[in-house]
């Protein structure tokens, strides 16, 4: 069985604070709140972000009014693109999305989803914090290769990146230039999130409001209770989330695993519709009522999380493993060909999880595999998880968490098993314009190179391939 997390190696538990201290801690930006050295000195615009918003909100709206295609392309990869992916999601779940513009997040490599961009009646933003990030701007390029019209094109990045450099070069229509205190995942309430938002419909106004609305001290306790069931070896956060909000479940998974997960320790987030239990579990229902709630929830989980941080003893705003995977993407495509990785057949994956699953353990479902499969992938972990007796399991597609989630599976508690499910054709060619290889080798370079990581760190990691998700037993 895996080693028990060393919560020694992120530090002693603080001492207790009221949550009405903490709260009070929080909004004043005391990083003593966390170990030292920490990056909460340029981490902490979130905080303040919804106001800024909320009084940018008419001009955002007025903005988006002069957007004549029907449809929003964004390209964009980890935090920069669940949120808008969400915002899209719940309009669609409770149908209010009808006459509206729709908006379609691509934070995916794969050649079958990328080549199925549609930019005929096309809006695309492009999405990066640093301007640098590898997929956005292979992204960028594929569109651009497709359609050159600057004043179709938008982009939201940090004053000064490179890709707001090449925004003004070209004329892109807008260059949204966001407060650089702000890390991605915490960025939904930015123009990452709220431009996206205004282009669809939302009142940004409103969401804005419901973020300032929220209680403190009731965030804070939600988020010390979480540290504090993980401390005692209830670190399976279960997320219970209503059927027509489970998108959410893809940004809250993404913030607390990338925030918490590192030194061995963390919360391993588990987004359901449906209860699940054990001794490992902390169930956390999340109600809404309506779209707007989003705005309230961002916010109570980003400050919660925060706080989760400050009693796991750990830099919440950190990403120390998250560079590793991309490090050996690189190296995997400056030595061409790929190096062969043993499979297993699919028809045995579940025989093969029998022997390797331990009571605590989770199981990690990462599927390289193109986007639209959302259903069969949730089926498919519910049926690895009643397989396993309850066993916690979390699934999304690659290479989207390895800027996200992966952080937890290499920096966090080795109680993971990562199943790396790969396409056995990998479709269509589609080139990346000024590269030497195209989408489909750079999708299996990610996979390869996250597979030698978690290798690197001591993890369980097997490997199948299939077309079909159904074939997995």
């Amino acid at each position: 069985m895996p080693d028990a997390p060393d919560l020694g190696a992120a530090g002693p538990a603080p001492a207790a604070d009221s949550a009405d201290d903490l709260a009070a801690r929080l909004v004043a930006r005391d990083v003593g709140l966390w170990p030292a050295g920490n990056v909460a000195p340029n981490r902490l615009g979130w905080l303040a972000v919804p106001e800024r918003m909320a009084s940018e909100a008419a001009e955002l709206a007025a903005w988006a009014g002069t957007v004549a295609q029907g449809t929003i392309v964004l390209l964009g990869m980890g935090g920069s693109s669940l949120g808008p992916a969400v915002l899209q999601a719940v309009q669609a779940a409770v149908g209010r999305a009808a006459g509206r513009r729709r908006l379609v997040v691509c934070d995916s490599t794969h050649p079958a989803t990328v080549g199925s961009l549609d930019l005929t009646d096309a809006f695309v933003l492009v999405s990066s914090k640093s301007g640098t990030t590898l997929e956005p701007n292979a992204l960028l390029a594929h569109a651009w290769s497709i359609m050159a019209d600057p004043s179709r094109y938008a982009a939201i990045t940090d004053p000064g990146t490179p890709l707001a450099a090449l925004a003004r070069e070209r004329g892109f229509a807008r260059v949204f230039e966001n407060p650089p205190d702000i890390g991605g995942r915490y960025s939904v309430l930015s123009y990452f999130g709220m431009v996206p938002a205004a282009l669809i419909g939302y009142d940004v106004a409103e969401l804005c409001r419901r973020a300032l609305d929220v209680p403190l001290a009731e965030a804070v306790g939600l988020g010390m209770a979480m540290g504090e069931a993980a401390r005692a070896g209830q670190d399976k956060v279960t997320l219970i989330v209503p059927e027509q909000y489970r998108s959410f479940g893809l940004w809250v998974e993404q913030l607390i695993a990338e925030s918490t997960g590192k030194h061995g320790t963390g919360c391993i987030p588990v987004p359901t519709v449906e209860p699940e239990d054990g001794p490992d579990r902390h169930v956390v229902p999340i109600h809404f009522a309506e779209p707007a709630d989003l705005g309230e929830q961002f916010y109570r989980w980003e400050v919660a999380t925060a706080v989760c941080g400050h009693v796991l003893g750990i830099d919440p705003f950190d990403e120390p493993n998250v560079a590793e995977s991309k490090r050996n993407t690189n190296e995997m495509l400056a030595s061409l060909p790929l190096p062969a990785v043993d499979l297993v057949d699919p028809g045995q994956l579940l025989s093969e999880l029998e022997r390797l699953v331990q009571p605590g353990d989770y199981v990690s479902l990462q599927a390289y595999l193109p986007f639209g499969q959302d259903d069969a992938l949730e089926a498919l972990r519910r049926r690895v998880r009643d397989h396993l007796g309850g066993v916690a399991v979390t699934a999304g597609y690659g290479p989207r968490f390895l800027h996200s989630t992966g952080q937890l599976h290499k920096g966090g508690p080795s109680t993971v098993v990562a199943v790396q499910i790969v396409s056995q054709h990998p479709g269509p060619r589609v080139p990346i314009p000024d590269h030497p290889y195209d989408f489909a080798t750079l999708i299996a370079a990610q996979a390869a190179g996250d597979h030698r990581s978690l290798l690197d760190h001591g993890r369980r990691v097997v490997r199948t391939a299939v077309d079909d998700l159904a074939a997995i037993g």
